[in-house]
């Protein structure tokens, strides 16, 4: 059996970075042959093995052709006659088209490793615009490895635009696109990802909500970057700055959704922005399937961010109904990543990226001391019903304000 290993694993070994998983391109075999050497079949839409013992995939060589639109419409012709080379040449991106030969030297028929040294994103051939996925794909590689200067090439680009304007990406499932945003969300720029989106007129119809919010102009005093779009893109880095959960960046980047929708009259003002772009969000996340743990977040931020802003001036009262609603005073909550994506909201804008942000400090000493008051005080009183919560209202906005009074004489 003539086994080649492909893809990623070659294109990361050369850059020298670590290899997250191993795929193998398997030459001059059938389905039959693969089952009696022992490997596991698991591929659906074309044949895929996994090894025995390693669990790497094997694929067997494989020719595609279009046959309807969107990324499932292929008919795929995997028979041992298929070289190398032509299952190479299907691939997306010149520097995901290298195969490790068997003496170990590097099989690149299409010049990967020349674009891998000019650190160039480049199409193989205009089958590339046949895979609407591929607009999502190339965008993740640039979340993956802006750090090391990569760009896309002018011909790939346009290419990128013409499957856009001919409606190619229109055809995405959204469980595929929410798959391929997780992952660049993960990335180490993920802004990238979001950024190639739009220079390509992709992020219009992929997250409209998001890109509406490009030219939308806000208060220079507050926001010397002026342009929501920009400041919301500034977010997300600083949010990936300070965490790798995926839930805060994306809560991040969708906190000011509802400055899309403030009337144009009013810019650059956004007075209730938090609660206007609520139905935007749930939208969008519905839309896209996204998990219900990451909306959760994204909707406490939404909401909350500018009280957490402004933390100092609440009264203890609004502090605590805050705290509350945001579920806070669970033995299981978010606050700590609550106040991780607000700090980059904070932090997300330009000459801001590096100052403190005592607020989070102060509200996690508020929600410490607030949960610990002694409830025994209100049983002792036999409350009941509402006059209970009322009580304990009472009782952690208490607790509050001498928190407050010692912060504020800190400052």
């Amino acid at each position: 059996m003539k086994a080649y290993l492909v893809g990623g694993a070659v294109r990361d070994t050369l850059l020298k970075l670590p290899v997250r998983e191993r795929d193998w391109v398997v030459i001059g075999e059938t389905p039959e042959a693969m089952i009696a050497r022992g490997y596991t079949e698991v591929g659906r839409d074309f044949p895929v093995f996994l090894h025995p013992e390693t669990k790497d995939e094997y694929a067997l060589a494989r020719i595609e052709r279009k046959t309807s639109h969107g990324y499932k419409g292929f008919a795929v012709h995997a028979t041992p006659d298929v070289s190398l080379e032509d299952d190479l040449i299907r691939r997306d991106l010149t520097i995901n088209a290298m195969a490790i030969m068997d003496n170990g030297e590097i099989f690149d028929p299409y010049g990967g490793q020349k674009d891998l040294e000019n650190k160039i994103f480049r199409h193989i051939s205009p089958a590339f615009c046949e895979d609407p996925v591929r607009v999502l794909r190339i965008a993740r590689f640039c979340a993956r490895y802006q750090h090391l200067g990569f760009s896309i090439a002018p011909e790939t680009q346009k290419l990128l635009h013409e499957m856009v304007e001919q409606g190619e990406i229109d055809h995405l499932v959204p469980e595929r696109v929410w798959a391929e945003t997780a992952k660049a969300l993960s990335e180490q720029s993920p802004a990238a990802y979001f950024q190639a989106l739009r220079d390509c007129a992709a992020l219009a119809r992929i997250f409209p909500e998001l890109n509406a919010l490009f030219g939308v102009p806000q208060p220079a005093m507050y926001h010397p970057e002026i342009d929501t779009g920009v400041h919301v893109l500034m977010v997300l880095e600083q949010a990936t700055l300070l965490s790798d959960k995926t839930t805060i960046r994306f809560a991040a980047l969708m906190h000011d959704l509802g400055k899309a929708l403030t009337p144009s009259e009013k810019w650059p003002s956004h007075q209730g922005h938090e609660t206007l772009g609520i139905n935007a969000l749930k939208t969008l996340c519905q839309r896209l399937r996204v998990p219900n743990n990451y909306q959760k977040l994204a909707l406490q931020v939404m909401r909350y961010h500018t009280h957490c802003h402004r933390a100092f001036e609440l009264r203890p009262g609004t502090l605590c109904d805050m705290l509350a609603s945001i579920g806070a005073f669970k033995e299981k909550n978010q606050l700590g990543d609550f106040l991780l994506a607000c700090e980059a909201d904070a932090r997300g804008r330009l000459g801001f990226e590096d100052r403190p942000y005592p607020q989070a400090d102060y509200i996690r000493a508020a929600q410490i001391a607030a949960k610990c008051i002694d409830s025994a005080a209100i049983t002792d009183d036999n409350l009941q019903g509402k006059e209970i919560g009322l009580a304990i209202h009472r009782l952690r906005t208490h607790e509050i304000s001498k928190i407050k009074q010692h912060f504020t004489q800190n400052l």
